[in-house]
């Protein structure tokens, strides 16, 4: 329930600059709800969804960002009640829960009794920062992308996205033309970075988000034929060299799954540190 000057509501342009206050708050953490809001001004048009925030008084205190994610930013345990109505009557728009572990279990505690149950729980994934160019050598080999590389990319991302969420990106609607779209953006962007062989891809990863404070790295894939050669680790090395040295961002972050020891083992050896941990509920 909430208390006496206490507010919830949909923020909007008018809010912009308070919300991106809130999500500075902690910035690594908090890099895709920044990102959003930078990219569409909290104009429901370009968000897709929407972004609601908890007042006292004129204070905004916590946000959660809902669209095909539902995100908290800012949020304590003992903020998700504030939010838990709001996600429901969106629940249908739902794909995925993603935040600190505290804040999305809390969350699911309340909502799971009214929501659908999830296809996935993925809990305690370490959340991982890097500050400083890696001592690794880098494997020279990778490149940002170009719009020639897209016909050879292309079923590389749809390789990893399968392999990591349990369902082909091209099972939608569109036969996976949103997803080939969402490629070509972030190769437009210079956002994705790869290497190559004469049989396609061998490394591949892309930046997903960026501020002035950090960029998060997603769709870290090695092809299975060339796996346990190293190539992860220095072609994330790669990445990381390119984002900090090239002034992308200060900070790459990314998460990880906590039975990934393969890959958790990769990042440490890059150089990642672990800062928090994250949970995600699949639907």
């Amino acid at each position: 329930m909430l208390r006496t000057r206490e507010q919830v509501r949909v923020l909007g342009p008018a809010d912009r600059d308070q919300f991106i206050a809130l999500a500075e708050q902690d910035p690594v953490v908090n890099v895709f709800a920044d990102y959003r809001a930078r990219l569409t001004n909290l104009d429901e048009r370009w968000l897709g969804g929407q972004v609601w925030g908890r007042f006292v008084g004129e204070d905004l205190v916590a946000g959660c960002h809902l669209g095909a994610n539902l995100v908290p930013v800012q949020c304590t345990p003992d903020d998700v009640d504030a939010f838990a109505d709001v996600a429901l009557r969106r629940r249908s728009t739902v794909g995925t829960i993603v935040g600190p572990y505290d804040v999305v279990a809390a969350l699911w505690e309340t909502l799971e009794s009214r929501w659908q149950r999830p296809r996935e729980f993925r809990a305690r994934q370490p959340h991982l920062e890097m500050r400083h160019v890696p001592e690794l050598p880098v494997d020279a080999g990778v490149r940002l992308t170009t719009p020639r590389d897209l016909e050879l990319l292309y079923p590389a991302c749809v390789a990893m996205y399968t392999e990591e969420v349990g369902v082909s990106p091209e099972s939608d609607a569109g036969g996976g033309d949103l997803y080939r779209a969402r490629v070509q953006q972030l190769i437009g962007r210079g956002w994705s970075m790869a290497s190559f062989d004469d049989h396609g891809v061998v490394f591949k990863a892309e930046v997903a988000c960026v501020t002035p404070y950090a960029a998060q790295v997603q769709g870290v894939w090695v092809r299975p034929d060339r796996r346990g050669q190293g190539l992860a680790a220095a072609g994330m090395a790669a990445v990381v060299a390119h984002v900090i040295g090239s002034g992308m961002a200060p900070v790459v972050s990314l998460y990880v799954n906590e039975w990934n020891a393969p890959a958790r083992a990769t990042y440490a050896r890059v150089g990642f540190e672990q800062t928090a941990t994250f949970a995600t509920l699949m639907f």
